[in-house]
């Protein structure tokens, strides 16, 4: 399976990227990007991985990539399946636009990655301090 990384442009964390994407596309969450990926075929079903402050902390599944015509042009609609899942953090530099990553290189869902000894809350206050 095929997946994409994104920067969460403006998101200095996971709460504001929810809020942002609620406000903006109410139910049916998606993001809009310049060209439509060469693999877009292999994407579907995979997911799209939100990089926050040089971390890969979440990411929503790929339900759809479609060309649509905008005010600022056609662009490419990548919708997707709900709202952000949080992962395991991976430590990802920025970068303009998306790129792949394959799946073997996808981080673990955060509850998988923690299992039931720490709450995630607490969790995730070690991982804004780095020390997890």
């Amino acid at each position: 399976m095929l997946h994409l990384t994104k920067v969460a442009v403006g998101c200095p964390d996971l709460d504001t990227l929810v809020r942002l994407q609620a406000e903006r596309w109410g139910d049916a969450p998606c993001s809009l990007t310049r060209f439509m990926p060469k693999r877009a075929e292999e994407l579907i079903g995979g997911s799209l991985f939100w990089i926050i402050k040089h971390r890969l902390v979440a990411r929503q599944p790929i339900v759809s990539l479609a060309m649509v015509m905008t005010e600022w042009g056609e662009k490419c609609r990548i919708g997707y399946g709900g709202p952000p899942v949080p992962v395991a953090p991976v430590p990802r530099r920025a970068h303009q636009g998306w790129r792949y990553l394959e799946d073997a290189d996808a981080p673990p869902d955060e509850a998988a990655a923690t299992g039931d000894a720490l709450p995630v809350g607490m969790v995730r206050e070690l991982q804004g301090l780095w020390l997890m």
